[in-house]
């Protein structure tokens, strides 16, 4: 059985081309949630005995996590001014790192679609942010490093 912690996982963020990709880990990254989803068509007809019948279609992908609110941290800037210049980022969604063999995740360029900032009072400040696909040259594609 091979288990893996949420702490083995990895967020990246590519800094160069698709074909050649230098994947810069996000390290200042707490909770993520990476949300995969289908949406539904239905295909019932009367041959299924009274029973609806469905097939996933389009696939649907987000990806939400927190940082911690620091300026000074290349991660956070560049996702920051990506959220302000609505700029698409290309991330690695990791079960761990990316260059280890084995290693799957999510790569998609995505849009930033949510920076919120909040600033509980005996807490550090953190930024919850949201990424979905956008359009771009390749789409996402689910990665397993040979």
């Amino acid at each position: 059985m091979a288990i893996k912690l949420g702490m083995e996982a990895k967020l990246y963020r590519n800094s160069a081309s698709y074909a050649t990709p230098t994947w810069e880990e996000l390290t200042n990254v707490r909770d993520l949630t990476l949300n995969l989803e289908a949406g539904e068509a239905d295909v019932t007809t009367r041959g299924n005995a009274g029973w609806r019948a469905i097939v996933a279609a389009l696939k649907d992908a987000s990806i939400e996590f927190e940082m911690v609110w620091d300026p000074a941290d290349a991660g956070f800037t560049a996702l920051q001014q990506a959220f302000f210049n609505k700029t698409a980022v290309e991330f690695a969604v990791m079960d761990g790192d990316v260059t280890t063999s084995g290693s799957q995740g999510l790569r998609a360029s995505m849009s930033i679609t949510s920076f919120g900032r909040s600033e509980p009072l005996e807490e550090a400040m953190t930024v919850s942010v949201t990424a979905k696909p956008t359009y771009a040259d390749n789409p996402p594609e689910w990665m397993t490093v040979a």
